[in-house]
C-alpha cells in the first residue's frame, strides 16, 4: 500500500516531527519506507528520516507492506500532512 502526501509542517521534516513519525511507525509490524526525490529511508530510522531534510510543501510517498499497512500509513500521514 502507498500514499503520497505533502509535508505540512512550517519547519518541514524537523527533529521533533521525525521523532513522532519514528515512534508511530515503530508501533506497527510493517515494513514502511518514505520516498523523497531519489532517496528511500526506513520510517523506523530517525537518522535516515532526518537525513532527508524535507522542507515544507514537498511531496513524499509512504509505502508500507504488512498486516497493518493501511492503519500505519493513515497514522503517519496525519502527522506529516
Amino acid at each position: 500500500m502507498e500514499k503520497e502526501i505533502i509535508i505540512g509542517s512550517t519547519a518541514g521534516l524537523h527533529a521533533t516531527l521525525a521523532a513522532k513519525v519514528v515512534q508511530t511507525a515503530s508501533k506497527y509490524a510493517v515494513d514502511i519506507k518514505l520516498y523523497y526525490k531519489d532517496k528511500v529511508v526506513d520510517l523506523k530510522s530517525i537518522l535516515g528520516l532526518m537525513s532527508l531534510a524535507v522542507p515544507k510543501g514537498e511531496n513524499v510517498k509512504i509505502v508500507a507492506a504488512g498486516p497493518h499497512a493501511e492503519e500505519a500509513i493513515k497514522d503517519i500521514s496525519s502527522i506529516l500532512g
